[in-house]
Formats: structure tokens, sequence, C-alpha cells
């Protein structure tokens, strides 16, 4: 079994004297600053000019720096931009400004894993990678609860870089909940492939083709969204806290029953295994990653407008906006803040 830290394994007194320097200040950004900020910390975040998020950090008592003055502040530089901009980022602004005896850190190891960014030598590279998106990170701090972490060091320069990274998730508030040592190289293969074969691809088209099916049998759009897609996120939160044998024990036996009976004629399990297989192959061998770089650098991110903007058009999407809004669950939904 892999590693796992505790706050009694993390020094959080190596963060004093540290300048941190946050690169981003979306859903992981704020959370980060926000977080090490309320723990004492020395923390500054870099944006670009004319961001819009200078006057949200501003207001919330962060100190803000072009990207370029964060890089050179920073003792600590955590990049938490999206995963397409970072290399360019760190090229122009980041890396000029690098010097011996530096961290620079990581939520995702995307850049590491696929060479987008080669640090220099004499600089500690780490990852902190809350398991959770950045408002539920911050929202957990503010009740004195976490959220789980995941650690791993790609180049220890200074001999000390797993403490330093120790230090700095206890800093952001994760090592209540537990720290989960890995690698660059196993997260960033693992966080994709559960992205896009679970998480993302598989859940949102098994939840479509489900309300696509309803819908052309004749039944309501509105039945067909609470049964497809609303009551999703009740099954997965039993899933979350007890395992699938507690959200089994929770549903009527009607339900396990189906479960059983069914699960296996829509995802046939070695059809769908070997189809998986090659979602991996292509994240292995760099594949995936060609093709979202490509994607952003040369083809103006057509494929990825257009499927967006399609899925905006759905009538699952429509018809689910529509009974959220009159809805009390549904009300001041800020897709913003969970971004």
């Amino acid at each position: 079994m892999a590693k796992v830290y505790y706050e009694k394994d993390c020094n959080l007194n190596l963060l004093k004297g540290k300048k941190i320097a946050i690169i981003g200040y979306g859903s992981q950004g704020h959370a980060h600053a926000l977080n090490l900020k309320d723990n004492g910390m020395d923390v500054a975040v870099g944006l670009r000019e004319g961001s819009k998020r200078i006057k949200e950090a501003t207001d919330a008592g962060i100190k803000v720096m072009s990207v370029s003055e964060a890089a050179k502040w920073g003792d600590i530089i955590m990049i938490v931009i999206n995963d397409e901009v970072q290399a360019d980022v760190y090229k122009k602004d980041i890396l000029p400004n690098l010097e011996k005896g530096n961290a620079l850190a990581f939520a995702h190891g995307f850049n590491i894993r696929y060479k987008q960014i080669v640090p220099p030598e004499g600089v500690d590279v780490f990852m902190a990678a809350p398991k959770a998106p950045g408002h539920t990170v911050r929202s957990n701090f503010v009740i004195g609860k976490a959220v789980p972490c995941l650690v791993a060091v790609e180049q220890n320069a200074t001999g000390k870089a797993m403490d330093l990274a120790l230090a700095y998730i206890a800093g952001i508030g994760c090592a209540k909940a537990g720290i989960l040592e890995t690698t660059f190289h196993d997260e960033t293969e693992t966080d994709l492939f559960g992205e896009q074969c679970v998480l993302c691809g598989g859940i949102v088209d098994l939840m479509q083709c489900g309300f696509e099916v309803l819908v052309e049998a004749g039944y309501a759009p509105e039945n067909a969204y609470f049964e497809c897609m609303h009551e999703m996120k009740l099954i997965v939160d039993l899933i979350n806290k007890g395992g699938i044998q507690a959200m089994n024990y929770s549903v009527s036996d009607t339900a396990e029953y189906g479960e059983y009976v069914s699960g296996e004629r829509v995802l046939p399990h070695d059809d769908l295994k070997e189809r998986m297989r090659k979602v991996l192959k292509d994240i292995q061998d760099g594949s995936f990653a060609g093709r979202w770089i490509a994607e952003n650098k040369s083809n103006g991110r057509a494929f990825f407008n257009s499927r967006r903007d399609m899925l905006k058009n759905h009538p699952m999407e429509i018809v689910g906006k529509e009974l959220r809004e009159n809805m009390i669950w549904g009300k001041n939904v800020d897709l913003d803040s969970a971004n």
C-alpha cells in the first residue's frame, strides 16, 4: 500500500519565512492562497494583466503581482493555471526568474509528465494535489475539516523537497484528512483515465444516453432529468460516504436487484474494459496529451468549442436549467465559483 502521511508528519514551521507565490487564482489557486494566508503564511498571487481575478484576490487581502514578479519574489512557486497554458507561461514568466533552492510546485502532473515543462537543476519540484475542487478545499478549511491530498516529488534538489511538500499541504489544510504519496507519472495517468473513462466522459455519456432513451420513448424530459441526472449526486454521495455497499443499503432492494441484472447488460465488462484499456494506452503513450496540446496550439480549439456548444444546447441541459431555476435547491448556482 502507498505511504500515507498525516498532520503529525508535517512541520508547518518549514513554511515560516518562506515567500509563497500562487500562480493563478481560480478554483485551486484561491483555495491555496486563502488557506495559506489564514495559516499565517506570506502569500502573493501572480496574475496576468487585466485578469478579472485581480479584484477578487485584492478584496480578499491577498498581495497581487504580475506572474513574473511573483515568480521572482517567491521561494515556493505553485502553478495552478490551466494545463494548456502552463508551459507558455512557465517559459515566458517563471523560468527566467527561478533561482537555485527555489521550489516549483504543481497541483496536477500533466506538464511535468509530458515534458512540456522541464525544470532546471537546483530547483525542488513537488506536487500538492487536493482530491477535490478548490471551492471544496476552501469550504472544508473554513469549518475545520479537510479533503485528502496527493503528494509527489519529481526533483529533490535540496534534499528536503518532501518535507517542504508536506508542510505546504498542511498549510492548505489537507493534512487533517490524510496525504497519499504517489508520483507525477502515476497521478497524471490515473487522473486523466478517471476523468475520461468514469468521472467526466463516462458518467456524462451514461446520463445523456439515459435521458435520450427515456425522452425518445415518450417520457417527460423533466422525469428523465430527475432519474438520470439529479439523482446521480444522491447515489455518489452515498458511495463516497461508505462505498457501494453503503449505497445499496440505502436504496431499495428493487434498485439493488436492478443493479445486478442490468448493469452489465448496459456496460458489458469485457468489452467496456477493453475500450478503457485503449483510452489508457493513449494516455500512457502521450497520444492524448499530443492531441490536447495541438487542439490548443494548432486547431484554435475548434473541436473543443464545438462540443462545448453542442452540450450547452442539448435538451438535457436546457430542461435541467429550467428545473433548477424553479426549484429551491437549484437557485443561485455560481458556475464561475465552481471552476
